[in-house]
């Protein structure tokens, strides 16, 4: 069934009226890492015609050091990451009650994660791994704010249907940024989610890219919101990078549902319902660092539709790209997400180019 504004209503009532004061607004499912940044102004950006086309170099653009020596760095920032999680901070930052559900290793990257989120106001159910370490990510940041990043899955791929606490997933939104998590798991979700009437947003992963579009159109068949970004529609949809309506319109064909697709500094198509939205991007400050730049867009946008009841499609494009527009000011995914208080107090905020238009394939 394709998204109706007035959908989002009837189920959100119960929390509106505190009915069930343990009801969260959104409970995000996906990874939960630790990031370490590397900054150095020996990285290089390398254009290539070889690397046109080859999946393993989106653009077309490599991030290069020299090969046998020894790079000096500039910087080391610490921090952490992770799809699920920097949803979740977006969420609760917004002033929504949140919830996330991930998997971490038995050790202090696992530790500073659940504890980070607490600070955050969002309550975690947090599986342990007594084997498998914490998610890990390296990132090579190059000074013009791009990135390269080396990722160990470690313990957040590795959830199992037993570890969904189905039984907790009061809610009103899920919101899922899969990772590697085994398909299984994730069919077990989306079923409850379905039966239970609750709103699911969807940001794929590589992993469930590679599964192919008639795969994800059956498995993301009752989802509200589908999010990804031009090279993974692209991807998807097996069509060349810049044809940016085309890959929209395959989309549609396939996913009966609101779908978001961004594309970095050129802004961002939305459809939802019959209309087409044509997004720019906000003036950045500076662009230091696009890590959780997506996931920060990808949230903004559902916490913008919660806070407006799905009535006010601009308002959540225009929450969504200062979040991420935010993001990209500081290093790291999460000490540039948006407070509601920042959002609606800052006048940069205000006016953002957006195009509607009735949507017609």
């Amino acid at each position: 069934m394709a998204y109706q504004a007035k959908e989002l209503r009837q189920p959100l009532k119960s929390f509106f009226n505190q009915i069930n004061p343990f009801m969260y607004r959104v409970i995000t499912l996906g990874g939960a890492t630790y990031d370490v940044f590397l900054k150095s102004e020996a990285f290089r950006e390398v254009s290539d015609p070889h690397f046109k086309g080859d999946s393993d170099f989106p653009g077309g653009v490599a991030e290069c050091f020299a090969l046998g020596s020894k790079i000096a760095l500039d910087e080391i920032i610490k921090t952490t990451g992770g799809g699920g999680t920097n949803a979740a901070v977006t969420f609760a930052r917004q002033g929504l009650k949140t919830a996330a559900i991930y998997k971490v290793g038995r050790d202090v990257f696992g530790g500073e994660i659940i504890n980070e989120l607490t600070t955050e106001n969002v309550k975690s159910f947090a599986n342990i791994d007594p084997k498998e370490p914490t998610g890990y990510s390296t990132i090579l940041l190059s000074p013009t704010g791009e990135r390269t990043v080396l990722v160990y899955r470690g313990a957040g791929g590795k959830l199992s249907p037993a570890e969904i606490p189905l039984e907790k997933l009061r809610c009103d939104w899920l919101y899922v940024t899969p990772g590697n998590i085994p398909l299984k798991v994730l069919e077990k979700v989306l079923d409850y989610a379905d039966r239970k009437e609750i709103f699911v947003a969807m940001n794929p992963s590589g992993f469930y890219i590679e599964q192919g579009i008639k795969t994800l159109a059956e498995l993301f068949k009752n989802i509200k919101v589908l999010i990804l970004n031009q090279d993974e529609a692209a991807e998807l949809t097996n069509l060349p990078n810049e044809a940016s309506r085309p890959i929209l319109d395959k989309l549609c064909e396939y996913f009966k549902c609101m779908v978001v697709m961004t594309n970095g500094k050129h802004g961002a198509l939305v459809k939802a319902e019959d209309k087409l939205y044509e997004v720019g991007t906000f003036k950045e400050k500076a662009i230091v660092d696009r890590t959780g730049a997506g996931d920060a867009f990808g949230s903004g946008f559902v916490a913008g539709l919660i806070e407006k009841h799905g009535k006010d499609i601009e308002y959540a494009i225009r929450l969504a790209s200062a979040n991420a527009t935010s993001v990209v000011e500081v290093i790291g995914a999460k000490p540039g997400i948006l407070t509601n208080r920042a959002f609606e107090n800052s006048p940069r905020f205000k006016k953002l180019t957006i195009k509607k238009s009735n949507y017609s394939s």
